[in-house]
């Protein structure tokens, strides 16, 4: 087996809140009064082709949100959109930092989030400074838990499979990394993705 030389990252779930799961709409669907099943079945319809950026955030909103007329702009939902994004109570932010300090691991981010939310997040939670490559759907037109993403992901990096740990809150995008040869974890909560990480030969502190 060879040793670890790099960490892929998820985001919502892991680092932070989700950026736009059904916590984060619903929260902002009552901030304005409106219901939910009618924007829930367009953004089912939706959401995929805007995560990948095919779609732009104008015209995700005027699907979902304003096919009729609003008191409030686009603008005003959007910035009540991007309140929603916190550190995650269970963060392995910690994790994160203490990895990116060391120097002896390549990081990247590889998650499903559209090019505003994203744009925002990695600005606000300043990730430029921890992060080497970021693999986000918006940017590479490609949706875990897709394989052809953590493919790209690879040759990107110039790694082979087993060189890669990626940690995901979901199970799922986890089982296509693990698929592919990829280590995973399921993360949970800092101390149990810090105490997996150990047994990889990756010493942090929770």
């Amino acid at each position: 087996m060879s040793q670890v030389s790099t960490i892929l990252w998820d985001v919502g779930g892991v680092l932070l809140t989700n950026g736009w799961d059904h916590v984060q709409r619903y929260a902002v669907l009552e901030h304005f009064g409106l219901p939910r099943e009618p924007f829930e079945r367009i953004h089912a319809e939706v959401n995929d082709a805007w995560e990948r950026d095919q779609i732009t955030v104008e015209e995700y909103l005027q699907k979902t949100v304003f096919c009729e007329p609003r008191q409030f702009t686009p603008q005003d939902f959007l910035a009540e959109m991007k309140k929603q994004s916190e550190l995650h109570p269970n963060t392995a932010i910690g994790l994160l930092r203490q990895v990116a300090a060391s120097d002896d691991l390549a990081v990247g981010i590889m998650n499903n989030e559209s090019r505003e939310l994203n744009d925002f997040r990695i600005e606000k939670f300043g990730f430029y400074e921890y992060f080497d490559c970021f693999v986000s759907s918006c940017y590479v037109g490609l949706r875990k838990p897709h394989p052809e993403i953590y493919k790209l992901a690879l040759d990107l990096l110039q790694r082979d499979p087993d060189e890669v740990l990626f940690i995901d809150d979901r199970e799922g995008n986890i089982a296509t990394a693990t698929d592919l040869g990829m280590h995973g974890i399921v993360h949970k909560t800092a101390k149990q993705t810090a105490m997996e990480m150990d047994r990889l030969g990756i010493h942090v502190d929770a």
